[in-house]
C-alpha cells in the first residue's frame, strides 16, 4: 500500500468519526432518543422522557467529554463496579505502554527506518510505500539496527513493569472491594454438581444428611435445582406483556390504546389494547402455574448450598468432597442475579463432551473463517484482483479506485465477517454447562480472543504474502524465519485496519446505529415502542478480544513499522473517554466477577511480547545480524520468567479469596445484628426465578400460593 492510500483510508474514517461525533452530539438531547443514548440514566430514574423544544438541541457540543471525565476513579468504580474498572485499566495501561512505544518509535525507529536504502522506492513522497517506513528498508548489516535490538529491550522491560503494577493494582482493589461489600449470597454459597441420590430417597434429603454429617458446624441450607427450562419463554413472555400493560395504565390518552390486532398494529380488527393484553396476560398466568406444577417435581442432582461462614464455604470448595472425584463437584456460586438457568447441564460426562463439541465447532468456524480472510487478501493485492476478474482492469488501474479499494475495504469486509463471531462464541459456550453469564462470558471472551488473533493476524499474516506453506508449525526452526518475512509485509494491512476497524468502531459504539434505527423504527409503527426498554450491559466477550487485538499489532509492530503507533494511541485516547461515557449512561452492570477478565489481558499482552520476540529472532537473521538474533534469545525466556512470577504472585486472588480476608470478614459479620435476617433471606436466594408464584393480571381466580415450602 502506498502513502496516499492510507491517506485516503485516513480521511474517510476521519470524517465518518467526526460525523459519528456531531450527530450523537445532536441526537442525545432529542427527548425521543434518552432510551438511545442514556438508557443507564432513564433505568434509574435520573432522566426523564419531555421538556420543551430549544434551539441548543440542535447544535453540536462536547459537554458529554467533560461530563465523562468528571468523575474519580473511587467513583467511578463505586458507580459501576470492579469489572467496569477493570475494563477501563485496560485502555489506561494500554496508553502508557503505547505512548512510551510512540515516543520511541516515531522519534527514533521511524526515522532510522526511513533512512535505510534497502528497498530504493525512488518514487514521490505521497506514493511511497508504507514499507519505506518500516524495518524492512534497513539496510541488512547495518550497525542502525542494534537500535531496534536495544529498543526492542527496553521495551519489553517497560510493558513487564506496568503489567506487574496493574496487576498488583487490580489484586489490592479487587481485596478492597471484598473487604467493603455488604454480605452477598455467594459469598457463602457453593454449587454442587453430580449428587448421588439412592433410590427411595430425594436430591434435597441427601445434600441434608450429607452436609449436616460432614459440614455439621458450618452447613446453613440448601436449593435443589429442578428442570425448569421450558418456563423460560412463557415468563419472559409474561414479563414483557406486564411491561406493556403497565405502560398502557400510565397513558392518559385513550385513543391510543386502540389498535389493530395484526403485526405492527397495521392489519386486523380494532381492540381495546387493554383489555387484549389483559385476557393474554391471565392466559399466560394459567400456563406458568401449569409448567410449574410439572417442573417442580424434576429435580437434577445438582444444589446450591449455603454456609454459615465464607470461610466454611471455602473449605467445602477447595476440598474433596467424595472418594469418587466424579460426585460432589463443587464450584463457587455465582450472584443470584447471574445465574443462567437454560440448558443446566448437571452430568460430568455430559459437560465433557460438550466441551469437545465446542472444541470441534470452533475449529471447524476458525478454518471456515479462512475463507473471507481470502477475500480481503485479494483485494489488497490488485494483480490478483485483475487476474480474477480481467474486465475490471481499466477500472482497477484508476487512482482513486485502487486507493480505496486497497486502503479501506479490506478492513470494512473483514470487520463485517468478524461482527458475527462473538454472538456464535457465546452460543458454543453456553452449551458447555455454565453456571452463569459472567462464565460465559468469560468463556466467551478467551474463544473469541485467540480466533481474533488467529483469523485476523495469523491467517492474514500467512497468506497474504504468498506464503502458503503448511509446514509452518511442523518446524519450529523456521517459525521465526517465516514470520520474519511474512509480518513486515502485512504492516500496510493492519495500520488500515487500525483505522478502519479502530476509529469508526469505537465512533459507532458511541453513535449507536443500529439502537438509534431500532428505537427510530418502534417508534412509528409501535406507539408504545418503548414497553420492552431494558438497559444492556457491556459485552466484555467481543470488546475485550478487539483491544486486546489492537495490543497485539502495537507490540508485534513496534520494532517493525512504528508508523502504526500513533493510530493506536489515537484508537485508545478515543476508546478510553467514549467507554467512560458508556459505562457511565448507558451500560448497566448486569454480574460482578471481582475483576476477574484482568488476568486475561495479562496473557494476551505476554503472548504479544513474545510473539515481537519471535519475529525480531527470526528478522535479525535475515537481515544478517546473527549476533543480535542469538542476544535476543534470552528476551522471550526472561519474559515467560516474569509471567510465571505474576502467576504464582497474584492469579491465586482472582480465583479465591484468601482465608486471612475470608476469616476478617466473617469477624466482623459477628458484630452485624443483621445477620439473621440475611441468613433467613438467603435460604432463598437461589430459588429458580421461574418456579416462584407470579400474579401479574388482576384475575380473582388467579393462583399465588407457593409452588415450594
Amino acid at each position: 500500500m502506498i502513502l496516499s492510500a492510507l491517506l485516503t483510508s485516513v480521511a474517510i474514517n476521519l470524517g465518518l468519526c467526526l460525523l459519528f461525533f456531531t450527530l450523537y452530539s445532536i441526537l442525545r438531547k432529542q427527548p425521543g432518543n434518552i432510551t438511545v443514548y442514556v438508557p443507564r440514566l432513564v433505568a434509574e430514574g435520573k432522566v426523564k422522557e419531555g421538556g420543551q423544544f430549544n434551539l441548543e438541541r440542535l447544535l453540536p457540543t462536547a459537554g458529554w467529554v467533560r461530563k465523562a471525565w468528571e468523575p474519580s476513579e473511587e467513583d467511578f468504580l463505586s458507580n459501576s463496579g470492579l469489572d467496569a474498572f477493570v475494563f477501563m485499566r485496560i485502555f489506561i495501561f494500554s496508553l502508557k505502554v503505547f505512548t512510551f512505544g510512540g515516543i520511541i518509535g516515531m522519534f527514533v525507529l521511524l526515522p532510522i527506518n526511513y533512512m535505510g536504502s534497502q528497498l530504493s522506492d525512488d518514487s514521490e513522497f505521497q506514493y511511497k510505500s508504507l514499507d519505506s517506513f518500516s524495518i524492512s528498508n534497513v539496510n541488512n548489516g547495518s550497525n542502525r539496527l542494534w537500535i531496534h535490538f536495544s529498543a526492542a529491550y527496553v521495551f519489553t522491560g517497560v510493558v513487564c513493569y506496568l503489567l506487574y503494577y496493574e496487576y498488583g493494582y487490580i489484586a489490592s482493589k479487587r481485596i478492597a472491594c471484598f473487604y467493603s461489600s455488604e454480605p452477598q449470597p455467594h459469598q457463602f454459597t457453593l454449587l454442587v454438581r453430580g449428587i448421588p441420590v439412592p433410590p427411595g430417597s430425594t436430591c434435597s434429603d441427601t445434600v441434608e444428611r450429607f452436609f449436616l454429617e460432614y459440614h455439621p458446624s458450618t452447613y446453613l441450607s440448601h436449593s435443589v435445582v429442578r428442570r425448569s427450562s421450558k418456563l423460560q419463554n412463557l415468563i419472559t413472555d409474561a414479563d414483557k406483556l406486564y411491561k406493556k400493560l403497565t405502560h398502557l395504565k400510565q397513558k392518559s390518552d385513550p385513543p391510543k390504546r386502540q389498535r389493530r390486532e395484526g403485526c405492527l398494529g397495521l392489519y386486523g380488527r380494532k381492540v381495546d389494547i387493554l383489555d387484549h393484553y389483559e385476557r393474554r396476560l391471565g392466559d399466560i398466568e394459567d400456563n406458568v402455574r401449569m409448567e410449574q406444577s410439572s417442573a417442580a417435581a424434576k429435580e437434577v442432582p445438582a444444589a446450591f448450598v449455603s454456609f454459615k461462614t465464607r470461610f466454611g464455604a471455602a473449605t467445602a470448595l477447595n476440598i474433596q468432597e467424595s472418594v469418587n472425584p466424579t460426585e460432589w463437584i463443587t464450584e463457587q456460586a455465582p450472584e443470584p442475579q447471574d445465574v443462567y438457568w437454560p440448558f443446566f447441564s448437571v452430568s460430568f460426562i455430559k459437560r465433557w463432551i460438550s466441551k469437545l463439541v465446542v472444541f470441534v465447532a470452533c475449529t471447524s468456524l476458525t478454518v471456515l473463517f479462512l475463507i473471507p480472510v481470502a477475500i480481503v487478501q485479494g483485494l489488497t493485492h490488485l494483480d490478483q484482483l485483475e487476474t480474477w476478474f480481467p474486465f475490471l482492469k481499466g477500472i482497477l488501474r484508476l487512482s482513486v479506485v485502487s486507493q480505496v479499494i486497497t486502503g479501506y475495504l479490506p478492513s470494512l469486509i473483514l470487520q463485517l465477517f468478524l461482527s458475527f463471531v462473538p454472538p456464535i462464541m457465546i452460543m458454543l459456550s453456553s452449551l458447555q454447562g455454565y453456571i452463569s453469564w459472567s462464565q460465559i462470558q468469560k468463556s466467551a471472551c478467551t474463544k473469541v480472543l485467540w480466533f481474533t488473533i488467529w483469523n485476523i493476524f495469523f491467517a492474514n499474516v500467512l497468506s497474504g504474502s504468498a506464503l502458503y506453506r503448511v509446514n509452518v508449525f511442523l518446524d519450529p526452526k523456521e517459525i521465526p524465519r517465516i514470520l520474519a518475512e511474512a509480518v513486515p509485509s502485512q504492516a500496510s494491512f493492519f495500520i488500515a485496519y487500525v483505522v478502519t476497524s479502530g476509529w469508526t468502531a469505537i465512533a459507532s459504539e458511541l453513535f449507536r446505529l443500529t439502537q438509534l434505527i431500532y428505537n427510530f423504527v418502534s417508534r412509528i409503527f409501535c406507539r408504545n415502542g418503548d414497553d420492552n426498554f431494558e438497559p444492556p450491559s457491556l459485552p466484555y466477550h467481543s470488546e475485550i478480544p478487539r483491544i486486546r487485538l489492537f495490543g497485539l499489532l502495537g507490540v508485534t509492530y513496534f520494532i517493525l513499522a512504528p508508523l502504526i503507533l500513533p493510530f493506536l494511541l489515537i484508537y485508545f485516547c478515543l476508546g478510553y473517554i467514549i467507554f467512560r461515557n458508556q459505562l457511565l449512561k448507558v451500560y448497566v452492570p448486569r454480574y460482578e466477577t471481582g475483576g476477574q477478565f484482568w488476568p486475561t489481558v495479562h496473557h494476551s499482552t505476554i503472548f504479544s511480547l513474545i510473539l515481537m520476540h519471535v519475529i525480531a529472532i527470526g528478522l535479525f537473521g535475515l537481515k544478517k545480524l546473527p549476533l543480535a538474533s542469538l542476544l535476543t534469545l534470552p528476551l522471550p525466556i526472561l519474559t515467560l520468567l516474569f509471567n510465571e512470577y505474576c502467576q504464582k504472585r497474584f492469579l491465586p486472588i482472582f480465583k479465591d479469596y484468601p482465608a486471612e480476608c475470608l476469616i476478617k470478614k466473617d469477624r466482623a459479620d459477628q458484630n452485624d445484628h443483621n445477620m439473621s435476617e440475611f441468613y433467613d433471606k438467603m435460604a432463598d436466594a437461589y430459588n429458580d426465578p421461574a418456579l416462584n408464584p407470579i400474579k401479574y393480571s388482576e384475575r380473582p381466580d388467579s393462583h399465588t400460593s407457593p409452588l415450594l415450602a
